[in-house]
């Protein structure tokens, strides 16, 4: 199936998402392009019942929240996404994934906490992942107060934030299943930080690079991180039964494919329920573009609904 023609036009347009060269940048500078990408290519102000900044305690200090309330709140206690924003482990923040995260809570009924997680290579493995679990952690044992359910509570994420919502469930089991997840949401995830996926169908000119994935990854794994650790690579489990019922979404020209499917199948022969859904004209970010690519609201509600369904 080809590209879908809207990307396409999109390529035509924008030629700098085709040749913009992350690997010979500075972080800072990636941030900085990140942003301005996000801001052209997704709406703002989206509707929303309530968005409002959280302080809660880390494992650094301070770590920022920011909880939506959807338009159509059911009730007083809600079921609950907790969410970790993408961009490599480099890039992105809480306003990046704004409309991302609103329309997910919107259409999934649930407050939804976004998390502002420490990035490399100022914090490399396992900052991220710390703050992504003490978040965690704090969200269900303040469910009372926070006016949810402790036992509806999701984690979701999309492309590196695929990968700590992932390595949430892992860590969640390690830890006698607390806290307790009752779904999790992987938007075409970065689940192999290995080697093995070093050359991927679609690493050249289709948005994400194959030279890209690497410059993340080194930043992320700096001297004597070990990329087999499933808390690195979740793909790299020893066992994955008794996880989450997962929701997989994959898109068709993302060099991240392959790997994604491929824990979705691992997930299965465990034992896991998977809902595996291919976009196969897409490529790589496409829900951060509602702007430009109609398709990205619409895969987010169809998300949005599983998720619903998931935690009647």
């Amino acid at each position: 199936m080809p590209l879908d023609p809207i990307v396409s036009a999109l390529f035509e347009r924008f030629p700098e998402l085709l040749t913009y060269r992350v690997w010979e940048t500075t972080p800072q500078e990636a941030r900085e392009a990140y942003k301005a990408l996000c801001n052209a290519s997704d709406p703002k102000d989206l509707a929303i019942g309530k968005s409002e900044r959280i302080e809660v305690p880390g494992p650094a200090g301070t770590l920022v929240l920011r909880a939506y309330t959807p338009v159509a709140a059911g009730g007083p206690t809600l079921p609950a996404i907790v969410y970790f924003h993408g961009g490599g482990f480099v890039v992105g923040d809480l306003d990046t994934h704004d409309a991302l995260c609103r329309t997910l809570a919107n259409e999934s009924g649930c407050r939804l906490f976004s998390v502002d997680y420490r990035l490399a290579p100022e914090f490399g493995f396992p900052a991220a992942v710390e703050d992504g679990f003490a978040a965690l952690k704090w969200v269900e044992e303040n469910a009372s107060s926070l006016g949810i359910d402790p036992y509806d509570i999701a984690v979701a994420g999309d492309s590196a934030g695929g990968n700590i919502a992932a390595v949430m469930c892992l860590l969640a089991k390690a830890n006698r299943n607390t806290p307790r997840i009752a779904f999790q949401v992987l938007f075409y995830p970065s689940i192999a930080l290995t080697r093995e996926f070093a050359t991927r169908p679609f690493g050249q000119g289709y948005r994400l690079d194959d030279r890209a994935i690497q410059w993340f990854y080194s930043h992320y794994m700096q001297p004597g991180t070990d990329p087999l650790d499933e808390r690195v690579s979740p793909i790299e489990t020893k066992d994955a039964s008794g996880l989450p019922p997962a929701y997989i979404l994959t898109a068709g020209f993302d060099p991240l494919r392959d790997e994604a499917i491929a824990y979705a199948a691992k997930l299965k022969q465990a034992g896991v329920t998977v809902t595996h859904v291919e976009y196969p004209t897409m490529i790589h970010g496409f829900l951060t573009m509602q702007n430009w690519i109609p398709l990205a609201a619409q895969a987010i509600g169809a998300a949005g609904q599983a998720v619903k369904d998931a935690l009647k």
